[in-house]
Formats: C-alpha cells, structure tokens, sequence
C-alpha cells in the first residue's frame, strides 16, 4: 500500500504503519477475552505460530492449529481446502501468534475473504502465557 507523501508523490507504507492501519478495521482482543469467548464456544483460537515455537513454548488447549502460510486456503468457508471449522463467513477467528504482530496481518487478510469477525490476540501466545491462561507442552518429535 502506498500512502500520500510530500508532492503528488506516494510512498510506500512502512510496516508500523500499515500495521496500524489494518489493526484499526475491526477490534483486537486481550488474553482473557480469548479465552472466555473460546469457552463460550463464541470463537475459534488458531494458532499461526511456526513448529519450533510451539514446541519451545507449547500449545493454547482447544486452539487449531494453522501455520501462516496455509490460514487463507484452510478458514476460507468456500475453499476446497477449507477445514471442517470454517462454517461461514460469520464465523469469529482469533488469530495467535508469537507476539501479536503477524497475526494483525493475518487478520486483515481473512477480512479480504469476507471473515469479517477475525480478529487478533494483543501481544499473541506470549501475553496468554503471561496472563496464567492454560497452556499444554508439547512433547518433541524424536
């Protein structure tokens, strides 16, 4: 995306920009909430984050897992490759991540798919840990 610079110019859009650009089309949510609103069955927690990470750090219970480069093919509700979860377009996905910064993105770009509900963890898999919410260890592929 490119921006209005000086002049009739445009220059690209940082990432911190674009970034708060994205993150001010819907409302991100706190560690807490997540885990309330997965509780309820109000929301479906995918987890983004790499294999190593998950195996350092462990895993959210109840969360799918979904690496980055597959989100878009597996929660489009109209996809061939679309997981059993992706019921519809109204469906609400809280995207985890690492730290809360690729998963804005993430977020954003399920929102171009008609996922108007997905959303994104503040601070990602290390705020929910920090917030004493439950996490499960995973044991290393040998």
């Amino acid at each position: 995306m490119a921006v209005s610079g000086d002049g009739d110019a445009l220059r690209p859009a940082g990432i911190d920009e674009l970034l708060d650009r994205v993150r001010s089309g819907y409302r991100r949510v706190e560690a807490r909430a997540a885990h309330d609103a997965a509780a309820d069955g109000d929301a479906l927690l995918v987890d983004i984050r790499y294999a190593a990470l998950r195996e350092r750090d462990g895993l959210i219970p109840g969360a799918l897992v979904i690496e980055r480069n597959e989100l878009e093919w597996r929660l489009d509700p109209q996809g061939s490759h679309r997981v059993p979860e992706a019921t519809g377009h109204d469906l609400r996905v809280v995207i985890i991540c690492n730290e809360g910064y690729a998963s804005s993105l993430a977020a954003a770009s399920l929102h171009q798919l008609g996922l108007r509900r997905a959303t994104d963890l503040v601070g990602g898999f290390q705020a929910w840990r920090a917030a004493g919410l439950p996490v499960e260890r995973v044991e290393p592929v040998a």
